[in-house]
Order: C-alpha cells, then structure tokens, then sequence
C-alpha cells in the first residue's frame, strides 16, 4: 500500500514538470516555448513564449538545429500595412513581462531542415545580455494554436 503511495506521488510530481514547461537563467523566467505546426511545405516557422524580468535584460540572439538560421522578429503597422522585420535585441524591462506572439516579436526559424509536428519538441538556445545562455525546449502545438493570454502580460 506505501509502495503504491510513493509510485503515485512520484508520477503526479513528474506530471507537474512536464506540464509547467517553464525556465529560469539569471532573473528571468521563460514560460512556454512554443511553436505552431507547420505545413510539409513551409520552410519558416515562429517561435513565441512570455518572458517574465526580475532585472533589467535583453534577449540578443536565438540558435537552433531545428532551421538553417534564426533570427529575433518584430511585427508591427507602418503606414497601414504590418510589416516583419529582423532586430538585434528584445528588450526586456525591470519588473517587465514580454510576450514573444504572433503578430508582435517573435524568434524566426528560416529554412526549417524538417517540418514541426504537433506534440515533438526542439531545443533552442537563447542568448540573453546580463543572464547569459540557457537551453528551452520548444513544444509544437497545433497549426490553430492560441497562447492563453492574461491582462498581466504584454510587452
């Protein structure tokens, strides 16, 4: 009967880490990577997750296998018209919560060397000013995925 106690306790703890899927490096902490699935002809993906800074910090680079190159995005309106375009950092503000979405920045995966398929996960090394290096799995979801968004998060 013990024995059993303990198994069970012992899987729902390991439960608990495969569902939190958070990182911490320095003082921030990284909530949910992830990216969407990607058709089998796509050679670009996105790569989001919210970003949560004790500290002053700047995201400076992203590296992955899982493309040829990755880049930090930012989206945004220019005359009327949303437009994408590459920048050298993200930055990520004292007692600031940064949300890498959809439609805003966001790490590019440019030349995917196979398609992302929902339920696999990828590591991907992000670069940070004053943290340093740290290695997140990315979780694919579905192509319709939508991050659950709360009104403390923003960017």
């Amino acid at each position: 009967m013990l024995k059993r106690f303990f198994c069970g306790s012992a899987l729902l703890c390991l439960s608990a880490l495969v569902v939190a899927h958070e990182y911490s490096v320095g003082q921030l902490e990284i909530k949910h990577p992830w990216a969407r699935e990607s058709a089998s002809a796509a050679s670009n993906a996105g790569v989001f997750m919210v970003i949560h800074s004790a500290a002053d910090d700047q995201l400076l680079q992203a590296s992955s296998d899982a493309a040829s190159k990755v880049e930090i995005h930012e989206m945004k309106m220019s005359d009327g018209v949303m437009k994408m375009r590459p920048i050298n950092a993200v930055t990520l503000p004292k007692g600031g919560v940064t949300k890498l979405a959809p439609g805003s920045y966001h790490i590019m995966l440019l030349g995917l060397k196979k398609p992302l398929k929902k339920g696999e996960r990828f590591p991907m090394t992000l670069t940070f000013a004053k943290a340093g290096k740290t290695t997140v799995d990315v979780k694919v979801e579905d192509m319709t995925y939508q991050a659950a968004s709360s009104s403390h998060e923003g960017h």
